[in-house]
């Protein structure tokens, strides 16, 4: 009876407190929604944490809980599943944790708020559209929850509807994302065209497929195409999806502009969800991405720009939270460009710290704003760290992590620090120890990348917190620290920030390394069955034993580059406060491409938009107006209108005009008759 129990209340538990919040709505209270949706949430995060443990550390094979049949057509079936293996189970500690955190603590940061239950229903089912997404068993369940965190994603930037930036924001989101979507679900379409299946388990599943096709035995090609042109056009089809739901180079427009939704939902969409889908998505079909080298070369670079575009934009922004979403995009392009070369496990360990530490910057990042009363322009705060100290604490924590500071080879091989030093520098390794002329480029890319996203960082904390105030006096003698409910769950965010990597990379990353001794000479003779990822991602020993044996410059860069970039910007806005606009006046067609987001939103504007928007009214007035509406609904009322003006016109209100009518018309009847009976023709033959 309880077979499968805990599996299917992690993922049902959010869908059950968003419906009942969602329609209970105001009779429920603010109260008791927040009560529902956060205790929930909290019970499938300790359901997660134990699932981990049996399913990543106890080495529980992988299994699938299945539901019922969402829907069959002749040989075709499609099945409502949920495939537990390590990967999701990594990404169900990931998501509900997270999610946990930011239903606590929207209960302070929205108390003002006249929608509370509205907002925690929207939380919860987008927390259920992820953990659909990542428990799916087959493309079709991937694909639901896919537009399911596509759809909720909508509805909370968009939340405060009355604000007009805040519905563009929205719709520019979900357009974007339709994009890529579109490509996506074509993807889907042709691995089906390709495989036969469009389910993950099983031997005839999509992956099992995948992982035993070879030059000897490869599958038949679709559309008349060959096999390798075939796999290359469906997986770069697939990535097209991922590029959208993960803000990519090229369709990352969207991310900064959803800032205009509330902090916890841009904590939510930004460290556990929404965009790290299109990374699980890569991992999770890992077995037929290795079949198009191409199409990973084509990630790896996409990955690498999407990593060097973002960090240079991160410098010149000035709202707290579009710098940390800029980095956030910078960040996915590290876990792409590592899945590009290979390293699925370095993408998915780079998600989860990641996941820790961004979630604590935009809490943090929330933090500030309530201090600063909706202040979120960095250049009118300055001076409060003594007004905030518990905040000032964190958003240290976070951006140290986030710039990823630690000591190579201290304890260990793996050295020593914070979470994203761990997670960072094995993308680094991997890309470089993966000596392609791609990986070569993404290692480079990357080694600039965390030089400015360790300058933005500082840049964040020392304009945020330091020096002289800039903000108005009874903005700054009004500063405080926020309630415990919003800064008494971060402890678990910075927890997992300074700790999480340390603890998980024997365990995601092992094979070849030998700093953990038996455990790691254990790790390094054992077989995918019996590692931590279980066969989940596609893991390749050679990557990691090369990794491992890099070159010592290459694991001393990255922190080179970090502190020399924390340094910099201790030197520019504390001790040289007047330097930066001086650089920023002297450089100034380089400051304007940055700060203006290398004017891709002008150039798809020009492009896309205006035309788009220009088509669209032609159709409105000349099709619709000119055409239609003067032929068919305009035309008849038109034409009755008439009508009635005539009829009306007669309406005279004099007696002898009416009996007039009244004898024209009898004479008329009488005339039909007679014609109608044949009497006239007779009349006018004489009678015969």
């Amino acid at each position: 009876m309880f077979d499968f129990l805990i599996e299917k209340a992690i993922v049902f538990l959010p869908l059950i407190a968003a419906i009942i919040t969602g329609f209970a709505d105001k009779r429920l209270g603010d109260r008791n929604a927040q009560l529902l949706t956060s205790g929930t949430m909290v019970l499938a995060a300790l359901l997660s944490v134990w699932l981990f443990v049996q399913v990543g550390l106890n080495h529980k094979d992988a299994y699938v809980v299945p539901l019922f049949t969402w829907f069959a057509s002749g040989d075709f079936a499609a099945s409502w599943a949920l495939r537990i293996d390590t990967l999701t189970a990594v990404m169900l500690v990931v998501v509900t944790v997270v999610s946990s955190i930011v239903h606590i603590y929207s209960a302070g940061y929205m108390a003002d708020d006249k929608s509370i239950p509205r907002f925690q229903a929207y939380l919860s089912l987008f927390t259920f559209a992820m953990l659909m997404l990542v428990t799916a068993d087959n493309l079709i369940q991937l694909f639901f929850g896919w537009e399911g965190v596509g759809l909720s994603s909508y509805l909370l930037i968009g939340f405060w509807y009355h604000k007009p930036s805040a519905n563009a924001a929205a719709m520019k989101a979900f357009i974007v994302n339709r994009v890529g979507d579109f490509g996506f679900a074509l993807g889907i379409f042709g691995a089906f065209l390709l495989t036969g299946s469009v389910a993950f388990s099983g031997e005839t599943g999509v992956l099992e497929i995948a992982r035993h096709v070879d030059a000897d035995n490869p599958l038949p090609g679709i559309l008349g195409m060959s096999f390798d042109t075939s796999i290359i056009v469906v997986t770069a089809l697939l990535f097209m999806g991922a590029m959208g739901k993960s803000a990519q180079f090229l369709l990352h427009t969207w991310l900064p502009d959803a800032m205009e939704g509330p902090t916890p939902v841009s904590a939510l969409i930004h460290a556990a969800t929404m965009v790290t889908a299109g990374v699980f998505m890569v991992a999770r079909l890992s077995p037929l991405f290795e079949l198009a080298p191409l199409v990973l070369d084509f990630v790896t670079v996409i990955g690498a720009l999407t990593a060097i575009f973002a960090a240079t934009v991160g410098l010149t922004q000035f709202d707290i939270k579009r710098v940390i979403a800029y980095s956030t995009c910078s960040q996915l392009g590290y876990m792409f460009f590592a899945a590009g070369v290979g390293a699925y496990d370095a993408a998915v360990f780079h998600l989860m710290t990641h996941a820790f530490f961004k979630a604590l910057l935009f809490l943090g990042a929330g933090s500030v704003i309530h201090a600063m009363h909706h202040e979120q322009d960095m250049r009118k705060m300055g001076g409060i760290w003594r007004k905030v100290p518990v905040t000032y604490a964190y958003m240290w924590i976070g951006s140290l992590a986030l710039a990823g500071i630690g000591i190579p080879f201290l304890f260990g091989p793996a050295g020593f620090g914070f979470a994203g030093f761990y997670s960072k520098d094995a993308i680094l390794e991997a890309a470089h120890a993966a000596h392609t002329l791609t990986g070569n480029f993404a290692f480079w890319a990357g080694i600039t990348a965390a030089f400015l996203t360790a300058f933005y960082s500082g840049r964040l904390i020392f304009l945020t917190f330091h020096g002289e105030t800039r903000a108005d006096k009874h903005t700054f003698d009004h500063a405080h620290e926020s309630p415990l409910v919003m800064v008494g769950p971060l402890v678990i965010l910075a927890i997992g920030a300074v700790l999480a990597g340390g603890v998980a990379y024997p365990w995601f990353m092992e094979g070849g390394h030998h700093g953990y001794g038996d455990a790691g000479k254990h790790m390094k003779q054992a077989t995918d069955g019996a590692t931590f990822w279980a066969g989940s991602v596609v893991k390749d020993h050679d990557l990691i034993d090369k990794m491992h044996a890099s070159a010592a410059w290459v694991k001393i860069l990255p922190l080179v580059m970090a502190v020399s970039g924390l340094g910099l910007s201790a030197i520019f806005y504390l001790l040289m406060p007047n330097v930066p606009k001086q650089i920023a006046k002297t450089f100034a067609p380089i400051d304007i491409f940055f700060r203006r987001k290398w004017f891709f939103d002008e150039i798809y504007d020009f492009l896309f938009v205006r035309p788009i928007q220009s088509f669209g009214r032609f159709l409105w007035k000349a099709g619709d107006g000119s055409i239609i509406d003067r032929f068919g609904p305009n035309g008849v009322a038109g034409a009755s209108q008439l009508l009635a003006r005539f009829f009306s016109s007669m309406q005279t209100g004099y007696i002898y005009h009416y009996g007039f009518v009244m004898v024209a018309g009898l004479v008329a009847i009488i005339t039909l008759f007679l014609f109608g009976s044949g009497f006239a023709g007779q009349l006018l033959s004489g009678g015969n």
